[in-house]
């Protein structure tokens, strides 16, 4: 059946702030389900309240709803604008029960509204434990013994009848929100109590923990036609226990048998066929005795998913552009494969390469959280690695986590504590895998780590194969190693860093990589095609690896490369890719050739069509540099990856690759805290005290000087890492101590704090002449709270003219005597009328996404343009459109960390944010912001 002519307009939901269980890869499914709409002529309109995504921005939708998730806004858009359908499957669970709620109260019979992409009754089914289980019974598909429970005298009858250990998991929720296992009896009244509270029904699922068996996960789209096709099989190479959102996973699975696989399709499909006749995408989780191959079904998603973006980007087939399709009638055989652009959408995709999804974790912002992993997720973002192999995979996926590793070991980072690795191993947390190997590297027996862990021995076989060629590697120096054996280490995805200090005697990085250049043992580039290299593709997508022939060959055009942020994690989320995607594009408009590398599966940045080129690689020194040698382009772009990109900018000084923007130097006075206050001092421009330490001694010395409180942290760090207030010596010792224990190397700051002082940012674009200032925001809370946690209102609310003045003549010194080209954000502290600079970022910063959508004004467009130098102020017209204020309102994920404290301080907690537009300062949602500010203030 083609196209359904009757849609003209359809109402796309999002998933709102980023928050743990739901993050950027629902942005990623929207953006791609509008611009895929958009192609067919059809008037996109989005709902979400989240700033910081592409996903609300006028270059991906027609209308955009910038409004909190609710049905009073859903009825506000509604009353305003024709819309003849609802799209719910791009935004996770959020979409889902807010078109649940909706259809409960008539909204869309009422405006005459279609849900499209799955049907209500779906919905239904697959959330409701006990009708999912009922409807498995009945289709002859297995399922784990269980019980629906809705009371608490319900929940402890069924354990007793089914026996421990056991698993709770609760209706309607995201993430494993309120699931867990339960080992001994003594623990479950506290997780059944959880369970029943975490579920907006109170009900959950008792059910027979299925321990140690292997888990998968199948992605599949249907048409109307009935036509269904497997995108993907992802296989978990963490058993059963620990949530999918938290497992690495592999694609295409690895250990499963040909029959086994066959059988898990045939359910899958009947499994979908069974919820409702809906056209659109699905994702089925399996779990697999080990022992006899007996398949039990987990869980069924009838929407876009957390692994539709990873399946999406393994394959290079672009499931959430082809779903919105199928939602509007077309069928699989009526549309085009977007890769090969010549092919049928209806085929299933063959990978000629194997690629490992690893989850980012940031546990160290939950000072005091349980670090074991379980069926509810603690993970915040993702990286992934593509290679030939699974180890090449595996390794280039270890480079991409930026937690400090230049693979799965062999870089000094080791554990050799045999009791630690093996708690960690029984444990699980977010550094198993590390100590995995670890524990093979102490001739701990592979069958030992597979009783304990339950980790395919096939897996683990791969991981010992690591260590062996390390053993092998350590009788060698670096002009004696055998070409072959270095090819083999490249191919298994060792990294130069690792090869260096396997080889010791003081080798370096440089000579590794020029040993290698001398044998003629380069990296190639092979594309990401759908189809095994069957047909040709038409979309530059890469990944590169040591076999065969280079598949990437470099254009004769002007080239821009943007460096992308790597994965989500506190301090550095969406924001960035935000910016990025912006990069991308202002380089497209001005002619250049724009090249995206990123290793980030889950965001826009990483679509295939946002650039030109796109290589997903690691944002790791030696992968960017052997890419700068092949594209030899103009320039590259640091200023939009967050500190991800930041870093590279010191290499590329050094290697005299051209900086887009403002220049290392610059960048390197706002990030050198000695360097900075010189330059505030000439500029005459006010500071806290500070000092210097590279001791815990030096630090009492400082402070003494300074004057307490003080705020201590480390240079160059985003999202306030490790940062503290203290108000004693001996608090002050334990924070420096921690400090340089976790950092070696890296000084310590010392700034004396300004109690109760106001807190304000500006955010400004500089040209090399002229300045303009962007926006300026003021905190609701008191200095003291990271700016990412806190309220902040723009434009300013409280501040005095004479104060304003002084942040906007602050800003323009800075900017031009940093010698700014692009963007510069500015914190200020004022106390008594009197406004200080605590510190400056010459870079995209976390506000500029919020400023752009509340003024609508494409400010990082703007920037990029004047970085790439095409480009000054006065070739711009900029108009604020904003009426009222507009509120930055923080989001956080304490509810995965119940035993963690919800003080904030300077260090950054939150994961997301949303966006309030209020008319006036008597708003009672402001009033109430005002009156709670300095609650949560902390050390």
């Amino acid at each position: 059946m083609p196209k359904d002519t009757s849609i003209k307009s359809v109402l796309i939901i999002g998933s709102g702030p980023i928050i743990i269980g739901q993050a950027c890869e629902f942005d990623y499914a929207g953006s791609q389900a509008a611009l895929s709409l958009k192609d067919e002529g059809i008037t996109v309109s989005i709902i979400n309240s989240n700033p910081a995504t592409i996903m609300t921005d006028k270059v991906i939708a027609d209308h955009v709803y910038l409004l909190p998730l609710n049905c009073e806004s859903i009825e506000h858009i509604l009353s305003e604008r024709q819309i003849d359908a609802v799209l719910p499957t791009m935004g996770g669970q959020t979409a889902l029960n807010l078109c649940i709620e909706a259809s409960e109260r008539g909204i869309w019979e009422k405006y005459g509204v279609r849900v499209v992409g799955v049907d209500v009754a779906a919905i239904e089914k697959t959330e409701n434990r006990e009708a999912f289980r009922q409807l498995m019974v009945d289709i002859g598909v297995g399922v784990a013994t269980s019980k629906i429970a809705n009371s608490f005298l319900e929940g402890k009858e069924a354990a007793q009848l089914i026996g421990f250990p056991l698993v709770i998991r609760p209706s309607y929720t995201l993430g494993g929100t309120g699931g867990g296992f339960v080992h001994k009896k003594q623990d479950f009244d506290a997780a059944l109590s959880r369970g029943l509270q975490a579920s907006p029904t109170h009900e959950v699922l008792v059910e027979k923990a299925v321990l140690g068996w292997k888990e998968f996960e199948l992605e599949l789209l249907r048409d109307s036609r009935d036509n269904v096709i497997i995108i993907c099989s992802i296989e978990n190479f963490d058993p059963m226990g620990i949530h999918t959102g938290d497992s690495i996973t592999v694609a295409p699975a690895m250990t499963l048998s040909d029959r086994c696989y066959q059988e898990m399709r045939n359910q899958a499909i009947k499994m979908m066929r069974a919820i409702g006749n809906f056209a659109g995408g699905c994702n089925v989780q399996f779990s697999v005795n080990p022992a006899n191959e007996e398949i039990i079904a987990i869980e069924i998603n009838p929407r876009v998913s957390r692994s539709s973006a990873l399946a999406s980007k393994a394959t290079g087939y672009p499931i959430a552009k082809i779903a919105a399709k199928l939602a509007i009638g077309y069928n699989l055989d009526e549309l085009q494969n977007q890769i090969t652009q010549t092919t049928s959408a209806y085929f299933e995709p063959t990978l000629d390469y194997v690629i490992v999804k690893i989850p980012r974790w940031n546990f160290d912002k939950f000072k005091g959280a349980n670090k074991e992993l379980g069926l509810q997720m603690k993970s915040v973002g993702e990286v992934m690695g593509i290679g030939r192999s699974f180890i090449e995979a595996l390794q280039k996926a270890c480079q991409s986590l930026e937690i400090g590793r230049a693979g799965l070991g062999a870089d000094g980072r080791q554990s050799r504590n045999l009791d630690e690795i093996m708690h960690s191993l029984e444990h699980p947390s977010w550094d198993r895998l590390f100590h995995v190997y670890d524990a093979l590297s102490l001739g701990v027996p592979i069958e030992s780590v597979r009783k304990v862990t339950h980790i395919d021995r096939w897996f683990l076989n791969q991981i010992q194969e690591i260590v062996t060629m390390e053993t092998e590697l350590r009788r060698y120096s670096v002009n004696n190693i055998p070409p072959d054996f270095l090819m083999t280490l490249k191919q298994k995805g060792f990294s130069d860093v690792q090869i260096a200090w396997v080889l010791g005697a003081n080798t370096t990085e440089d000579q590794v990589y020029n040993r290698r250049k001398e044998l003629g043992i380069n990296r190639v580039y092979k594309m990401v095609d759908t189809c095994a290299a069957e047909f040709q593709a038409q979309t530059p997508y890469y990944y590169s690896t040591y076999e065969g022939e280079n598949e990437s060959i470099s254009s004769d055009k002007k080239k821009i490369i943007v460096l992308g942020s790597g994965p989500n994690r506190i301090g550095q989320g969406i924001e960035f890719d935000y910016s990025c995607v912006h990069g991308l594009l202002a380089a497209k408009e001005t002619g250049f050739e724009a090249i995206m590398i990123n290793c980030n599966p889950e965001t826009v940045s990483t679509d295939f069509n946002m650039a030109d080129k796109l290589y997903f690689e690691p944002v790791f020194w030696e992968h960017v540099r052997e890419i700068i040698e092949l594209e030899k382009p103009e320039g590259v772009i640091v200023q939009l990856g967050g500190q991800t990109a930041l870093k590279m900018a010191e290499k590329l000084n050094e290697h005299g690759i051209k900086i887009i923007g403002t220049s290392y130097n610059d960048m390197d006075i706002a990030e050198d805290r000695g360097r900075f206050s010189d330059l505030l001092k000439e500029l005459e421009i006010p500071y806290p005290k500070y000092g210097v330490a590279e001791s815990a001694e030096e630090a009492i010395e400082v402070a003494h000087q300074v004057g307490y409180p003080v705020l201590v942290r480390p240079s160059y760090v985003l999202g306030g890492q490790g940062m503290s207030i203290v108000i004693n010596d001996e608090d002050l010792e334990r924070a420096v101590v921690n400090l340089l224990k976790n950092l070696p190397g890296n000084r310590v700051l010392i700034d004396h704090f300004l109690d109760r002082a106001a807190e304000a940012e500006s955010d400004s674009i500089c040209d090399g002449e002229d300045v303009h200032i962007i926006g300026m925001m003021e905190h609701i809370e008191p200095a003291g709270i990271h700016s990412g946690d806190s309220y902040a209102v723009l434009p300013p609310f409280d501040l005095s003219d004479s104060v304003i003045s002084q942040m906007d003549e602050y800003s323009k010194k800075l900017a031009r005597a940093l010698n700014v080209r692009g963007l510069l954000n500015i914190q200020f502290a004022i106390k008594n009328d009197k406004v200080y600079v605590i510190e400056a970022n010459p870079r995209a910063s976390r506000t500029v996404p919020f400023i752009a959508k509340a003024y609508d004004v494409p400010y990082i467009n703007i920037a990029a343009k004047i970085m790439l130098g095409t480009h000054k102020l006065s070739d711009f017209t900029i108009e604020r459109k904003l009426k009222g204020y507009a509120i930055k309102e923080p989001v956080f994920s304490f509810s995965k960390f119940p035993e963690v404290s919800k003080e904030l301080g300077p260090e950054m907690k939150s994961t997301g944010e949303a966006i309030r537009f209020i008319p006036d300062l008597q708003d009672p949602y402001f009033r109430h912001l005002y009156k709670e500010k300095s609650m949560y203030l902390s050390k």
